[in-house]
């Protein structure tokens, strides 16, 4: 009976690991998406308004689209993976500090973890026997100083890589987002734009009720601030473009 019961107990709890969230593969699918989503309708707005009364409008629209989806994609990806390594730099020199400060300043370092059991609420000599069981521990030492005094995590050596692929394909779907209706509606730019709009809008709001959902939050408030957020960003695109052009036919 305690064999099933201890098998049907780790059963459990890797089904419950599995359920959560990996939180920096979901910052980086949404950090991907959302920007490229953004920029692009930002491009495509500002490119359909500039163009408007070319002869071909559409085909414009299209490569700078495409252009600038590539372009959005590639240079995420690139910042997700020079970020992510220069995260993993810091950490690894602020470990060594600490490593060295533990041999060379113990009674400080000490002091340090006292003041973090005392945090916890632990006290008197629970509180002594505790710090000593940690400071007896060098490696249990050192991880407690880097989480709770540094509020630094450690970084997985193949994490940059990950985070610039994720980064870079997220881009990629999310700039298609608001082509895709120019590309299936055709030469009527009014609608395409009108199409497009709403399809972004929606994404955003999906893209942030999906991420509240997943982490923390309101799901309707969390949908209604990225959609709010992003759409504002994009029309800024729209708006200098239509300055630019003065706003008129050419």
């Amino acid at each position: 009976m305690s064999t099933r019961f201890a098998f049907w107990r780790r059963t459990e709890e890797a089904t419950l690991a599995e359920n959560h969230a990996t939180p920096g593969l979901l910052s980086d699918f949404i950090l991907g998406s959302q920007d490229g989503l953004v920029n692009v309708l930002g491009v495509i707005l500002g490119v359909a308004v500039a163009s408007r009364n070319l002869q071909d409008p559409l085909t414009i629209i299209l490569a700078g689209g495409l252009a600038a989806t590539f372009a959005e994609s590639i240079s995420m990806g690139a910042v997700a993976y020079t970020s992510t390594l220069a995260r993993r730099d810091h950490y690894l020199a602020e470990r060594q500090r600490e490593l060295e400060e533990m041999q060379t300043m113990p009674d400080l370092e000490r002091q340090e973890v006292r003041q973090i059991l005392e945090r916890w609420d632990f006290q008197g000599a629970e509180l002594e026997e505790l710090l000593q069981k940690i400071v007896s521990k060098p490696k249990a030492w050192l991880e407690i100083m880097m989480a709770h005094e540094l509020n630094l995590a450690p970084v997985d050596p193949t994490q940059a890589r990950k985070s610039a692929i994720l980064v870079g394909i997220a881009a990629v779907v999310g700039s298609l987002i608001p082509l895709v209706p120019f590309i299936v509606i055709g030469a009527n730019l009014i609608l395409g734009v009108i199409v497009s709009l709403t399809v972004s809008t929606l994404a955003l709001f999906a893209i942030g009720w999906w991420k509240a959902k997943t982490t923390i939050g309101r799901p309707s408030r969390s949908g209604l601030q990225m959609a709010a957020i992003g759409i504002a960003s994009a029309l800024a695109g729209f708006g200098i473009a239509y300055l630019v052009s003065g706003g008129r036919g050419a």
